[in-house]
């Protein structure tokens, strides 16, 4: 858990309604440190008043993925019902309404709340589809000064987009306090929208989907076709178009459409969008809702002996059939979106009948729902996980093609497209990145006070050096930053050469090195690709030099005359994790997903990984003394290829110490780091190397029978047992005895030397291969 930031006073906060967005958003209070009160209804049966909100807090325990960042988070949610603790509320410094969406039962909540509610305790309603001026119709003015809404995606651990708006009445002060507590506290980057129907992301994520869908009907399109123009060309996630309304489900289209319906004012574009849906009622009715019911519009069908096949939806007659791999799209079309929607055929056809109305519809929203361009392809990127926004899809277009095309097939053109000319919505001038107003000049993009971002930095800077797969960023202040750049952020022998370059230039030009970058992931470890090469040419030494040449250099780092702090957010597995294990120290993003997994392809952490992860284990005071508790701990940890689910859970695995920083905003990570590093520096020595007293052939033998019992039951399979007694070699100190000692070279030769071994096996060569082509584990 983290504790929230001191400055923004919000210590305590209340949630009503515990549905899946109240109980969410009561969830991420709590990893953030924060006590939360959580309400909501008595129920009509049973006599446990409080049966409501406390099966929510049940729930979420057991949900995958999970709300909770760990169990002990889950502690600090205290339940209740409306009825009797309602006086709760005013012992907390933010109410966060999330009930029903009906405006009768909203007021008379707020009317009550503002009988117990302190004056200038913020209330804040989840509303995405009722006028903030209808919401507080009646109430006194001091109750007008404290609310606003705070429209959270779903999931809120997982979705980054936080949209307020604030009401021509409501405390300046007010909002910035409640900002500050979801930016740093609750990891949200908040946009604030305009007080219309569906705000920012909704209304045209809604509008995007209807035409998507509403395209492919009329065009004949499959929803495969649909997928793959509409998909990755765009940079719409992989789900594409038909995969994503099935994630979020079917039964939410129609009720987002009578929502917009019933709110946007006469005239919109969206209600060109509205019609008759008799496939999707069908599907509803009989609980294809997507993939929380019996399949949507792909399902996976079970067969008798196991197998899973997947149907697709044939949107002509609404029946199952096998799921259709669409012909590679033609030419640049995958590539280049100018190319897309100029392709011959129904490539081109579907990929303007939808890409044509939306970016027309953005460009309307600007002035409308949200004050710049720069919300909205926030909101979009933020809130349904688009790789670029509206206007930057029409950069790539190019704003005058767009506005061309649009008025000779006779549509409307937005004032704002004519206005543009040919010019593009985002520049790059003297460093900085800026995007162009609406009254035709350009203004820097602006980051969030204290948000320091590599991507801005890169725009007016070069890397002090550069490999394939790495590069080094001077990051202001005396800091230098390395920075993965591969596929994945995979390590290879580039970045090995980066950081023995990096190494000397920190020395002497800096005072402190940070790791980090803003890929999705931080590392998926070592690239096996490469290693499956070498085997294949049966380059053994080559192998070999890379793992030495790994251990070599993470221990430089290691042992560097200034402090390394390791930054990593998403995956950061196998050689990924022993880089951040052989920092001084770690911040991570909360949302970090750590863990050694080599023992999954076959093999054993080969960078140092073992030798921390017994360090670690060795120092806790809770651990029991002599070396046998600590191997166990390591042994289980590592033997199953434990990954840890949140920066929280990284150290009740030991990944993290308890001393690293956890960092709940995505966008303050590197400052964070930054200033970790700089705190590290007055009086920095390099680590005393540590001297292992390891279990020697008879701690071996406890874990042998360990394995062998999982294997008796069917946990284990034959090659895991061999891949475990690798590792049990490695954790023992090998032919050491347990009144020995073994240093860390000593213990990094054993442990190069069952790499090795293990790489040479056949079952470990299968393992390999299998997840470079499936990306599942092969259980041999």
């Amino acid at each position: 858990m983290v504790g929230p930031n001191p400055t923004n006073g919000i210590k305590k906060v209340c949630v009503i309604g515990s549905g899946t967005m109240g109980a969410g958003i009561a969830a991420q209070v709590a990893n953030a440190g924060v006590p939360v009160l959580l309400l909501d209804i008595v129920p009509k049966e049973g006599s446990d008043r409080d049966a409501i909100a406390k099966g929510a807090v049940a729930k979420m325990l057991k949900t995958d993925p999970a709300p909770f960042m760990s169990k002990r988070a889950a502690k600090l949610v205290e339940t209740g019902n409306i009825d009797d603790h309602l006086d709760k509320a005013g012992e907390c410094d933010w109410i966060v309404e999330a009930i029903v969406e009906r405006l009768d039962i909203k007021q008379s909540l707020y009317e009550k709340l503002e009988k117990v509610k302190k004056p200038g305790t913020a209330v804040s309603s989840n509303t995405s589809t009722i006028p903030l001026g209808h919401l507080v119709e009646g109430r006194s003015d001091q109750f007008k000064r404290d609310f606003l809404i705070t429209h959270f995606f779903n999931p809120p651990r997982y979705m980054r987009l936080l949209e307020i708006v604030a009401g021509p009445e409501t405390d300046a002060g007010l909002v910035a306090k409640v900002e500050a507590f979801a930016d740093r506290a609750m990891g949200k980057r908040v946009i604030h929208t305009h007080d219309t129907p569906g705000f920012i992301a909704n209304r045209l994520g809604t509008y995007w989907l209807a035409i998507a869908v509403n395209a492919a009907m009329d065009l004949g399109v499959t929803v495969e076709e649909a997928d793959q123009i509409g998909g990755r060309p765009m940079g719409v996630p992989k789900t594409g178009i038909f995969g994503l309304i099935d994630l979020v489900g079917v039964d939410l289209m129609p009720l987002l459409s009578k929502s917009l319906g019933d709110t946007l004012p006469k005239g919109d574009p969206y209600f060109d969008t509205i019609r008759p849906m008799p496939l999707v009622e069908k599907m509803i009715a009989e609980g294809y809702t997507g993939r929380k019911g019996k399949g949507g519009f792909y399902k996976l069908e079970k067969g008798k002996d196991g197998s899973r096949t997947k149907l697709a939806l044939d949107l002509a007659s609404g029946e199952y059939r096998a799921e259709q791999k669409p012909a590679p799209l033609p030419g640049k079309a995958e590539r280049d979106l100018a190319a897309l929607v100029t392709a011959p055929g129904k490539v081109g056809e579907y990929a303007w009948a939808v890409l044509g109305p939306v970016l027309s519809y953005a460009a309307k929203l600007v002035g409308e729902a949200a004050d710049d361009i720069v919300a909205i392809d926030d909101a979009m990127k933020l809130g349904y996980n688009w790789k670029f926004g509206p206007f930057e899809l029409i950069d790539r277009l190019g704003p005058g093609k767009l506005a061309e095309r649009l008025a000779a097939e006779g549509k409307p053109v937005p004032a704002l497209l004519k206005a543009v000319g040919n010019k593009p919505f985002y520049r790059i001038e003297n460093g900085k990145r800026q995007y162009l107003t609406e009254d035709g000049s350009y203004r820097d993009v602006k980051r969030a006070e204290g948000v320091l971002l590599l991507e801005d930095i890169k725009l007016g800077a070069e890397p002090l050096a550069k490999t394939g797969s790495a590069s080094l960023w001077d990051v202001g202040d005396g800091v230098a930053a390395i920075e993965f750049t591969a596929k994945m952020n995979a390590l290879d022998e580039e970045v090995i050469k980066l950081i023995n370059l990096a190494i000397p230039i920190v020395k002497a030009q800096f005072k402190a090195l940070v790791i980090y970058n803003e890929g999705s992931n931080f590392s998926a470890g070592a690239n096996l690709g490469l290693a499956m090469f070498a085997v294949n040419i049966a380059a053994w030494s080559e192998i070999e030099k890379l793992i030495a040449g790994g251990q070599a250099a993470f221990k430089a780092l290691k042992y560097a005359p200034f402090p390394v702090v390791a930054a990593p957010a998403g995956l950061a597995l196998g050689g990924g994790c022993e880089i951040c294990l052989n920092s001084d120290a770690i911040q991570a993003h909360a949302e970090t997903y750590i863990g050694l997994v080599e023992t999954g392809v076959g093999l054993v952490p080969g960078w140092g990984g073992n030798g921390e992860m017994l360090d670690r284990a060795a120092k806790p005071k809770m651990m029991p003394k002599g070396p046998m508790p600590a191997l166990g701990k390591v042994f289980q940890t590592v033997s199953t290829a434990t990954v840890a689910k949140s920066a929280a859970e990284a150290k009740e695995q030991m990944f993290l110490r308890e001393s690293d920083g956890i960092t709940m905003n995505r966008d303050r990570l590197l400052a964070d780091a930054k200033a970790k590093a700089l705190s590290l520096v007055d009086g920095y020595a390099p680590p005393e190397p540590p001297v292992f007293r390891l279990a020697g052939a008879s701690g071996r033998t406890g874990l042998s029978m360990a394995v062998r019992d999982f294997q008796k039951k069917g946990i284990a399979t034959a090659y895991d047992g061999v891949v475990a007694d690798r590792l049990a070699e490695v954790l023992t100190g090998g032919e050491a005895d347990l009144i020995d000692t073994v240093t860390e070279d000593q213990l990094l030769k054993i442990e190069r030397a069952k790499f090795l071994e293990s790489m040479k096996d056949s079952r470990t060569q299968a393992r390999i291969e299998h997840m470079l082509t499936t990306g599942k584990p092969l259980r041999n």
